[in-house]
């Protein structure tokens, strides 16, 4: 089977990955924060903070930001779940915004049109599908004269670059990124996420809020009777200062995911590599279309998309998903509009403002890329892809 996703793992990897086991500490120990500060590195950016999940970090993020009660949160419609989930765990509003037709990330013209209507926006959460950076300079320069915070959601994108050549994660327009872990992103940690942001004051609430609102290293202790004795801190005293999580990495994944990050580069050389050579067999088929036509140098390409013109096949897009697996080739959608799901239907929220989201969702597949992936099986899953459409084709 050829699946749409998938980890690259090095014996250089288990290696190192069973001494930890073995011989070093499982958790809480200092390759959490040598994988930290590799990460903040690699991106460029002041600080970073590893959590179980891209989730955790999302929902940490917008608590860190602190906004007031009755608060908006806009993100996109075409993401995974946990982009708006982490809004309504924090007990905000998320608010969906349609996407751009070409890039299928958040339209900066709907998110001005948006925040000139809603005097509740407080926070915007854009997201970097598939790795294409959004244009973080024009939602920058909208939000910010108005004091709306920005998250990124870059669980797609680590290793991404915006068009000006530094990094995501950077924060050169942001508050904080999120970065995924997970096995078919850019690099692993089995589960994981990674939070970086330059101010120093959400970064000791990321800290804290990380793990059950306990921070040993920088909070002050504020009760000196019980902290103390004769003026030297007790070994055993921590003070729970605000309601926290155990959203934690673990050392072994850390030293995975620093094994991971020194061949980062190399990853996302692969997948662009895999991604030009789709495009190249897609262009100019009226059948099916890439969903991302532009800027694979500096995309982390997680995923490919394409967009398939069913109005003119005999096949639904079940049927052709149902062929491809018989043929040992697996493929995905992404994604199911937010708004969709009946846990949000059943909240009020619906897709009738969101025209492109649904035409997007209506038309995509995703297509098999990760960086084992060879020329001939990638040839294969082209040949094989074509030749279901082009047999499918209605007679004009």
């Amino acid at each position: 089977m050829i699946p749409y996703g998938k980890q690259t793992i090095s014996w250089s990897d288990a290696f190192k990955v069973l001494w930890q086991v073995k011989f070093k500490s499982l958790t809480q120990g200092k390759k959490i924060a040598e994988y930290e500060a590799q990460v903040a590195r690699y991106v460029g950016a002041k600080y970073a903070v590893a959590v179980s999940s891209a989730t955790a970090g999302l929902h940490l993020a917008v608590l860190a930001l602190e906004l007031p009660e009755e608060s908006e949160i806009a993100t996109s419609p075409i993401s995974f779940v946990a982009s708006s989930n982490c809004i309504l765990y924090a007990g905000k509003k998320p608010f969906f915004v349609d996407i751009e037709e070409t890039s299928i990330n958040l339209s900066t013209i709907q998110l001005q049109n948006r925040i000139n209507q809603n005097t509740n926006l407080r926070a915007v959460i854009p997201v970097h599908f598939s790795g294409l950076t959004c244009d973080m300079e024009s939602i920058f320069r909208i939000c910010s004269p108005k004091g709306i915070k920005i998250i990124e959601d870059a669980a797609h994108a680590l290793g991404s670059r915006y068009k000006n050549g530094s990094k995501v994660g950077s924060c050169q327009f942001s508050d904080i990124t999120v970065f995924s872990t997970h096995p078919v992103k850019s690099i692993t940690t089995g589960e994981g996420g990674v939070i970086t942001t330059n101010q120093e004051d959400i970064y000791l609430k990321l800290l804290r809020l990380r793990s059950h609102g306990i921070n040993k290293l920088h909070d002050r202790m504020k009760s000196n009777l019980n902290a103390f004795t004769n003026g030297k801190l007790n070994l055993w005293y921590y003070e729970m200062n605000s309601l926290g999580f155990n959203y934690r990495l673990t050392e072994i994944q850390s030293v995975l995911g620093l094994s991971q990050l020194a061949r980062i580069d190399k990853f996302l050389k692969c997948r662009e590599k895999i991604a030009r050579y789709y495009d190249e067999q897609f262009f100019g088929n009226d059948l099916v279309t890439p969903a991302q036509k532009f800027d694979r140098s500096i995309s982390a390409n997680h995923i490919y998309p394409v967009r398939i013109n069913f109005r003119i096949l005999s096949i639904n897009r079940n049927e052709l998903m149902t062929q491809l697996r018989n043929l040992g080739i697996i493929t995905q959608v992404h994604y199911i509009p937010i708004p969709m799901h009946p846990y949000y239907s059943d909240l009020g929220y619906e897709c009738s403002d969101l025209f492109q989201s649904m035409n997007y969702y209506n038309e995509c597949l995703t297509l098999p890329i990760f960086p084992k992936l060879n020329r001939r099986k990638q040839k294969f899953v082209v040949n094989e892809f074509l030749k279901i459409l082009n047999n499918s084709r209605k007679a004009q």
